[in-house]
């Protein structure tokens, strides 16, 4: 894979791992979990004058022409002066210290919205007036992540998402259809191993840091239930993540590829049937095989009554900080940008990567998502959206859930002993965040 090829591959998508179950601490997700971010320094633009000063702070996308494009953004708003800053390194730690101090932004991204942390220390505001009457037009799934207490404290920016593609002719020549459940699944990955061609590819450790929000939504599940309460202490959670362990034990799984899930190489080089990656991939894929692809949601596990299919979504949500000393310009400035300016929106999501607009109305109007897969592809993001892991599933509770999965997919430990351990941790880290 080029270096231009997996900065692509793991730019935005720093959102979509998270709650794949990959550890907290280095990842904020495909992209969190895999930066990808390319080396550039710290790039400020924005001109004085008597409006209010605002500072905006973005994380440094590796697509082509997105910093030039937040910087004309900015420059055409005429209410305040917005110096647009460029944050190389870990932007998601240095944004969190800084709200801490005088000196962070006015208005910035992060990964999923603020952290319950950051709402429940009041270093973010509400946001909810400035979404206003569009918030039932967002993405659903992404809106509710970024809601806590019946307020909306970001407003979603670009939406990406994770999903099942599959090679067209292969399943064709083995009298397959696109699988429906997880059993379904189990059976095609089988008959779609021959030769050098394995059937699924979940990523190089088996699916074990990726797959376990999608399996526990398969059996009907999820990390937390509506109450924020432990989520998946259930005979339904055991089944659906034992199938995994299957899968990793099948030898119909590839592992071991050249490069991870998150690029589509694996499914173009033909060493895979089917892959779990993200949309941002498409355009690879298109290249490389034309019109033998298709794409389906995550599928359920056939054996719950309550299983249902998915696919992961995630989106960097623009705050406020607390701190800054123009609250209200600040506010107004988010809005004008994320809710008002429904072409810049559409130009953001569009032209610099392939990526999903935030908003509901504006997938008609995305000429990458009108046909094939794409086209798909974004429906199930309406359709089966699934945040990747709820607000109060802290970074604590994604360590513990990682090692859980890894224990499970990896060494075939006991899954609901495993369960048990995760829930002791989820328990007190709940409890604290509830206080």
């Amino acid at each position: 894979m080029s270096d231009s090829a997996f900065s692509k591959s793991l730019d935005r998508r720093s959102l979509l791992t998270l709650g794949g179950g990959a550890a907290a601490a280095g990842l904020l997700a495909a992209c969190g979990s895999n930066t990808g971010r390319t080396t550039s320094s710290s790039t400020t633009s924005g001109s004085g004058g008597s409006k209010p000063a605002l500072a905006q702070w973005y994380h440094q996308y590796g697509e082509t022409g997105t910093q030039q494009a937040v910087q004309g953004y900015a420059k055409a708003y005429t209410d305040a002066t917005v110096t647009v800053t460029w944050k190389p390194g870990d932007y998601d730690q240095s944004t969190a210290a800084s709200l801490l101090t005088d000196s962070g932004p006015d208005v910035f991204e992060y990964g999923n919205g603020p952290t319950i942390d950051m709402i429940k220390g009041k270093q973010v505001v509400d946001m909810t007036d400035a979404v206003g009457a569009a918030a039932s037009d967002f993405n659903d799934a992404v809106i509710k992540r970024m809601t806590y207490d019946g307020k909306i404290w970001a407003i979603p920016q670009v939406v990406d998402m994770q999903l099942l593609v599959y090679r067209k002719s292969l399943l064709a020549a083995a009298k397959i259809t696109p699988p429906e459940t997880i059993e379904e699944l189990q059976s095609a990955a089988e008959a779609l191993t021959t030769g050098k061609v394995k059937g699924l590819f979940l990523g190089n450790d088996g699916g074990a840091g990726l797959m376990g929000g999608p399996m526990l939504w398969a059996a009907g599940l999820d990390y937390l239930k509506d109450d924020n309460t432990f989520g998946f202490d259930d005979d339904a959670a055991v089944t659906s993540l034992s199938k995994l362990r299957e899968l990793f034990t099948s030898k119909h799984l590839l592992l071991g590829a050249p490069a991870d899930w998150f690029d589509a190489s694996a499914l173009n080089q033909g060493l895979t049937a089917m892959q779990f990656t993200g949309l941002w991939t498409f355009p690879d894929i298109k290249k490389a095989l034309g019109d033998d692809f298709g794409c389906i949601p995550w599928p359920k596990l056939g054996s719950a009554s309550d299983g249902k299919k998915s696919v992961p979504v995630g989106a960097y949500g623009s705050c406020v900080s607390a701190k800054s000393k123009n609250v209200d310009a600040a506010k107004a400035f988010a809005k004008w940008l994320w809710v008002d300016q429904t072409d810049k929106q559409l130009d953001f999501a569009t032209a610099y990567g392939f990526h999903i607009p935030s908003r509901k109305a504006l997938l008609a109007k995305a000429t990458t998502l009108q046909s094939g897969p794409a086209k798909d592809a974004a429906q199930y993001a309406v359709d089966f959206g699934h945040a990747q892991s709820p607000l109060l599933w802290t970074p604590k509770c994604q360590t513990a859930f990682g090692d859980m999965m890894s224990k499970i997919v990896k060494d075939g430990a006991d899954v609901k002993a495993e369960i048990a351990k995760v829930k002791t941790v989820a328990d007190a880290e709940l409890k604290r965040v509830a206080g």
